[in-house]
This record gives C-alpha cells, structure tokens and sequence, in this order.
C-alpha cells in the first residue's frame, strides 16, 4: 500500500505528542486514535515504548492521559476494543533476538559503533532490552513500532542522527516513500511544523543514501 492506512496515521500524534509532552494534544490523539482502529493494548505499547526513546516521565505522563481518557470515554458509555495481549519475550538469548532485530532494522555492520567501545551497557541494554523485551511483546508490528519511533524522534529536538537511522529503519519494515513523506507531513501539520520541517530535511538524506 502506498499510502499510511487511518490506523498507522494515528500511531503518529500519539507516539509524537507522548514524546515532546504535549498532554493535551495527545488526549485529543487519543480519542482519535481509539474511534478510528486501534485497541487499548497497541495503545499502551505505543505508550511503553516511548519510554525507551523520551524516558520514563514523558511515558508515564502519557499513561495517566490515556488513564484519563479512557476513564471519561467509559463514562459516556464508550466500550473501547482491549486487543490482542503482549507476549512474554524470550527469557533467554536476548542479547542474540536483540541483535537479531537491530541487524534487520539497520544492516548488519562489521565494525562496533562508538557507543558500544565508550559504554558497553549501552549495547546490552539496547539488544537484551529495547529490541528484545520490547520488540518482542506483539500486539505493534515492527513496522507500526518504527512509525512510533520516527514520529516521536522527530518531534524532539536535537535527534537527528537517531531520526535518520529509524527512518532508515522503518523503511526497512515496509514504511515506503510515500508513508514516510506523510508520517513527515502529519509532524508539520499536527505536530511542530519547524521539527516537521527538519524531519523532511532527513528524510530527503536517507532517500539519498538508499538509493546508493
């Protein structure tokens, strides 16, 4: 499909207004969210991952709007889908289901990024942790989680190495052009027009370098 279907577009405002702190905002994405396809549960993964990439004050900012507005939709008499449940991830071979699903988002690369010489745990972390734990809960596809990513990363500011490398990624899940033109089109309009703006700037350098 070219274009974002009604449910991925509305992973974009949830994921981005979690992410830069825009708690009225995302209540107003939430109830769009919930009236137009997704479920209580790929809400709340929307909501867990954030933590991964706006730390854990914005995630839990972002699961007490949620609390909120499901709280008041259930007063109106609005019976909101659950969805499917998480899966437990693997207890074991994390760090390999980690690496597993970083190379598929990004390459594989023979060389250890800098991070990884500087502060091993980084590395752990982010294979045992946010691309096992995380990843493999369900319920999102990778693709849906990559949207959430590149929408948050591009709603703060100061991250456009890592918003180049989830762009990269989340067209490696089957994001095409012209979804990653629109998740882009959805910051500017919705979200922050002059960060929509620095998105488009990055999304126009890893069209480039994809097409090397």
């Amino acid at each position: 499909m070219e274009n974002l279907t009604l449910r991925e577009k509305q992973i974009v405002p949830v994921a981005a207004f979690t992410a830069n702190g825009d708690i009225e905002n995302l209540k107003k994405a939430l109830n769009s969210a919930l009236d137009n396809g997704l479920t209580l549960n790929e809400i709340k993964e929307i909501l867990v991952q954030m933590y991964a990439y706006a730390g854990f004050p914005r995630c839990l900012n972002g699961v007490n709007a949620a609390i909120a507005v499901t709280d008041e939709r259930s007063k109106k008499g609005i019976k909101d889908l659950t969805g499917e449940e998480p899966e437990q991830a693997p207890a074991e071979n994390k760090y390999a289901v980690g690496k597993s699903n970083v190379e598929k988002l990004f390459g594989v690369s023979s060389a250890k990024a800098p991070y990884e010489v500087f502060a091993p745990a980084t590395d752990v972390f982010l294979k045992e942790h946010l691309f096992c734990d995380i990843f493999e809960r369900g319920v999102l596809t990778h693709k849906d989680r990559e949207i959430a990513t590149v929408s948050a990363l591009a709603s703060i500011k100061g991250l456009e190495p890592q918003l180049q490398a989830h762009m990269n990624g989340a067209m490696n899940t089957g994001v095409t052009e012209a979804q990653a033109r629109e998740i882009v089109d959805i910051i500017k309009n919705t979200v922050d027009n002059s960060q929509g703006e620095i998105a488009e700037q990055v999304l126009e350098k890893v069209l480039v370098s994809r097409k090397k």
